[in-house]
């Protein structure tokens, strides 16, 4: 209950401007070649150049009545780490998954992405932008005017508050692991497991500020996990076998496309 009620404060800035419009659904969604498993498409917010961020909510077919937790996989909030974009590509595209609610959010960061840069257009490093241990960073990684600054931020921030999910997958590059040293380093070993990856501890040198990962730990239930591939992963590992690897760790399956 105190974590609801810090979430709930917390989450009041961040509220504080367009809300998060999702259209209802008044028919079943039409499966096509190019929707692939898609029950609805939504724009949970905007960069600073105004690129829509897109979220893309999967229909979710239970397993022997069994309904899969609710996961939101994040891709792309440095845009200068953009090919993990290819795993929630490949989990829209497929033709249905089995055993969890997936929501994607392939280009959290559109401005960097369409840049190539790590920042956003401001500037501003995401991923230092949270309010929670922010502080006041320059250069590289810089944190922004102030916690929660961004619009990206803000959008983010608005759209887990509503999902409330079960567990966030938060794809980047190049440092090639998956950290353990987290509130979960059970589930996050099981990960790094799974996607055969080292665990290791992404501490950022000593502690990491501002991070959407440790924000989202500190004020919810679920559980937030950084995932690292390395700088030029396989193309087949993107597109074919980290996709299937995704759907594992959470005891689910996928109907993919393909011979």
């Amino acid at each position: 209950m105190r974590r609801r009620f810090v979430r709930n404060l917390v989450l009041l800035a961040a509220l504080v401007g367009a809300p998060l419009a999702v259209p209802p659904s008044s028919a079943a969604p039409e499966h096509t070649a190019e929707r692939g498993n898609v029950l609805e498409q939504t724009v949970i917010g905007k960069s600073v150049r105004g690129r829509p961020i897109v979220a893309w909510h999967l229909d979710d077919r239970p397993i022997g009545g069994r309904k899969g937790p609710t996961v939101v996989l994040v891709a792309a909030m440095h845009g200068n780490e953009g090919a993990p974009r290819q795993i929630l590509t490949a989990l829209r595209k497929a033709r249905a998954i089995h055993g969890a609610d997936l929501w994607l959010v392939p280009t959290y960061n559109p401005d960097g992405l369409a840049a190539h840069h790590r920042r956003n257009a401001h500037g501003v490093d995401l991923n230092r932008n949270y309010p929670y241990h922010w502080v006041d960073l320059d250069g590289n990684y810089e944190s922004g005017a102030h916690a929660g600054s961004e619009p990206e931020t803000k959008a983010m921030m608005r759209f887990l508050g509503r999902v409330e999910p079960d567990y966030v997958l938060s794809f980047h590059q190049p440092l090639h692991g998956v950290d353990t040293d987290n509130k979960r380093p059970g589930f996050s070993r099981k990960v790094a497991h799974t996607l055969r990856l080292p665990a290791t501890t992404l501490d950022c040198g000593g502690v990491c500020h501002g991070t959407m990962t440790g924000w989202f730990n500190h004020n919810f239930d679920g559980f937030a996990l950084t995932v690292e591939y390395g700088a030029h992963p396989p193309k087949r590992l993107m597109r074919a076998v980290a996709p299937r690897q995704v759907l594992r760790i959470f005891r689910a399956f996928g109907s993919f496309g393909g011979r």
